[in-house]
């Protein structure tokens, strides 16, 4: 069939299935046209015919027949969605960090999921209706972890939303991270290069390391400061997208991210009333502005974050480093539970501060 169209999955889909993939980026084909594709073989994914069950890879390619004429198009019913309460719009326009004519930046809390799904009603991409403006309602270009923290970018535009995504799957914005992990790494910098996949009996909700089934998946890292030998906070810079890939890859070498109980078990958690929740904030992004020149935001941390960091002894304000050139590599190992003796602690009580050489 000549008129079929083809697509490949950006690094932003992989891991959603394919029935919210069309939501996403057809919305105008129903569930009911994608059921029937299914049925009747015309929807594949990767060369199979596929389901829209499916869990999508990036880099799989989908092909869909041929564009519908207008007038043999069913009429699309919206779903109803529940208007925002004050409460809501306040809390989304609180969330704003940067505004211009073609984005906002978000400081988005832990525990906000970024997208709804089962069992998930209240989430960023349903409050985005308290920023619709005349081009309508902002539109999500990338995605954060429910209890990741931090700066997340939604398009103000359809054209603006196509500039972003393009820049997100060409790796041309960058995108930094903070963290708080458990030990601290034998360097002060290094690279992970570490293929992840979907661990099987997991429904795809968590990532492992498989040289066999994985896709590329690289992260920096650089220590900002350390105590003792318990915990180290450090810089994070996913160089490609994958699910997880941070908190895989800091499990991976042995260092898991505090709070982070699904890589790191009972490992991944500090005493001395450190809370449990997730250490890992999108610190900063940015990217070129489809009007020309760039955005360049810091998303200030979270309380339980900011909180731990002065805990500890760290000075929130030397977190932002400079530049450094491409760091060696760091092959994964196998996680080794914190030392939990020989850990020195100040008089005050907090935990005392190596520096390093």
């Amino acid at each position: 069939m000549s008129d079929v169209r083809i697509f490949t999955v950006s690094d932003e889909d992989d891991g959603i299935r394919l029935d919210r993939w069309f939501k996403r980026h057809l919305p105008d084909v129903t569930f009911n046209i994608v059921s029937r594709w299914a049925r009747t073989g015309q929807l594949r994914v990767a060369g199979k015919r596929a389901a829209p069950g499916d869990r999508l890879e990036e880099g799989q390619e989908i092909r869909i027949p041929p564009e519908l004429p207008a007038a043999a198009r069913p009429a699309r019913t919206q779903p109803r969605r529940e208007p925002l309460t004050e409460d809501e719009v306040r809390l989304v326009r609180d969330m704003v960090i940067h505004e211009d004519t073609s984005a906002f930046v978000l400081n988005k809390p832990p525990g906000l999921a970024t997208q709804g799904g089962t069992k998930t009603t209240q989430h960023l991409d349903r409050l985005l209706d308290g920023l619709a403006g005349e081009a309508g309602r902002p539109k999500l270009v990338h995605r954060l972890d429910k209890d990741t923290s931090g700066a997340i970018l939604v398009a103000r535009s359809p054209r603006a939303a196509t500039h972003f995504s393009k820049a997100f799957s060409g790796r041309t914005a960058r995108k930094i991270y903070w963290a708080l992990v458990v030990g601290v790494p034998s360097a002060d910098e290094g690279e992970i290069d570490a293929p992840l996949a979907k661990q099987p009996g997991t429904g795809g909700e968590k990532m492992h390391i498989s040289e066999e089934h994985g896709l590329p998946a690289k992260s920096r890292w650089r220590v900002i400061d350390n105590a003792g030998n318990r915990a180290a906070w450090v810089e994070l810079q996913p160089l490609t997208g994958r699910t997880h890939q941070l908190r895989a890859h800091m499990a991976s070498i042995g260092h898991p991210i505090v709070g982070d109980a699904k890589y790191g078990g009972p490992d991944a958690f500090l005493t001395g009333g450190v809370s449990r929740k997730l250490h890992l904030h999108a610190r900063r992004i940015r990217i070129d502005s489809p009007t020309g020149g760039k955005i360049d935001v810091s998303a200030e941390l979270p309380a339980h974050f900011a909180e731990t960091l002065a805990m500890i002894g760290f000075d929130a304000a030397s977190g932002d480093l400079p530049p450094r050139a491409p760091p060696k590599q760091l092959a994964p190992r196998a996680a080794k539970p914190a030392n939990r003796r020989g850990e020195r602690r100040s008089r005050s009580g907090g935990w005392a501060k190596a520096k390093r050489r």
